[in-house]
């Protein structure tokens, strides 16, 4: 498995994007943002759910935290199976959401990527994306790597996507 954790508009869906091409075997991608879309409605902005902030801040409750953690160990059920796997994940727990996820691998080989960007940088992304709530992207810049351990880190501030994912895939030892 591959997990990139970064802040909302750091990169992190482009760079998966490119993974998929430049990785010679085919890897499945699955993230947060697809993980929150399957919710019910009623779990958003619900104390149980999650909560985006006007500020741009996020929340998560009981309910959430459950449901993700059986969407892992789905996602790592598929993995232990033969499924070749890329998570695009936003640690807003930082160091907590790593152990999460630490703790539902197991021994299952992970090459874990840290995805930073200039708060700035990432906050012109969030505008031009439209679908994130402004001040989202600056809000999680730093918490998303607080205490997180990383195999390898890269910056999308002035690099591509694509240069990114061939890093990556170097790291693995692997390219098309």
């Amino acid at each position: 498995m591959i997990i990139l954790n970064g802040a909302s508009s750091s990169g992190k869906s482009g760079i998966v994007r490119c993974l998929q091409s430049v990785l010679p075997d085919p890897w499945l991608t699955f993230g947060c943002d697809s993980f929150v879309d399957a919710l019910p409605a009623r779990m958003r902005d619900a104390d149980g759910g999650i909560v985006f902030d006007a500020d741009g801040g996020v929340s998560v409750g009981e309910d959430f935290r459950t449901l993700e953690a059986a969407w892992a160990q789905g996602v790592v059920t598929m993995a232990r199976a033969g499924a070749r796997i890329i998570i695009d994940d936003v640690f807003l727990g930082g160091a907590a959401s790593q152990t999460r996820w630490r703790d539902t691998l197991g021994d299952l080989p992970t090459l874990w990527v840290g995805v930073h960007c200039d708060p700035t940088v990432a906050a012109g992304r969030e505008i031009a994306r439209g679908d994130r709530t402004p001040g989202m992207a600056a809000q999680q810049a730093g918490i998303v790597h607080e205490g997180v351990e990383y195999d390898l880190t890269i910056d999308t501030t002035h690099t591509e996507s694509l240069a990114c994912a061939r890093t990556i895939a170097a790291r693995l030892g692997r390219t098309a």
